[in-house]
């Protein structure tokens, strides 16, 4: 017997109530191809509440469903509550830190997500598990830089390796989606781009791996 999970909702009246009573969401994931009337309403409901919209296959929802009667669509409820970039550099400063912020690029799986964020409380990231959500990410990533901090994205293939990068300075790093790495605005945005050196024949890890790698270089470096 399926046991209910209280990360995921699913089936389409579920997800209609849950964004009119304001649930905290982090992504929608709708049946691509579908014209159902009811799914289209969600879609535009998350968008204008700011919550990420992602269409993808069938088979991927029945994958991730627990119910397996997710009618199409199933939504992945927020880790925590949010706050602001503010809050986050906030708290920083209040212990005495420089500010060391992960920053999650379209990334579409859940459970890449939640590895991330684990990860994220084991190093120490975001003043031990501040998380906050925006609208628009090459703007914020402005705003970061504004205040002080330098942004790095971690790129398969970049000229500059993690090993051959400082990062004992306020930092944020930035994190690609699983399949198309940063976005060209995002990838635009950041001072540098740092590689993971790769030994094997695979050109890449995936996203939550590399994201434990850098990481924990960052750690290492500010314990010296």
């Amino acid at each position: 017997m399926n046991e209910k999970r209280e990360d995921l909702i699913e089936g389409r009246n579920a997800v209609i109530e849950a964004l009119r009573a304001g649930h905290a969401i982090d992504k929608i994931y709708i049946a691509r191809g579908e014209s159902d009337k009811a799914l289209g309403y969600i879609a535009s409901q998350a968008r204008a509440a700011g919550i990420a919209v992602a269409d993808c296959d069938r088979r991927k929802l029945d994958a991730m469903s627990v119910t397996k009667s997710h009618q199409g669509v199933i939504a992945a409820c927020a880790v925590r509550e949010y706050c602001s970039l503010d809050d986050i550099l906030d708290i920083a400063q209040a212990r005495g830190e420089p500010p060391f912020v992960i920053v999650c690029d379209e990334i579409s799986d859940p459970h890449n997500l939640g590895a991330i964020i684990r990860s994220a409380e084991c190093a120490g990231a975001v003043a031990h598990m501040a998380v906050a959500r925006v609208v628009n990410l090459p703007s914020a990533l402005g705003e970061l830089k504004e205040k002080g901090l330098w942004v790095y994205g971690a790129a398969a293939g970049a000229a500059s390796t993690l090993w051959q990068t400082d990062f004992s300075g306020p930092a944020c790093l930035v994190i690609g989606s699983e399949g198309q790495g940063l976005g060209r605005l995002v990838a635009e945005k950041c001072d540098f781009l740092v590689g993971i050196p790769m030994r094997g024949k695979i050109s890449s890890l995936n996203a939550s791996a590399a994201a434990v790698v850098m990481m924990y270089e960052i750690m290492r470096q500010r314990q010296k």
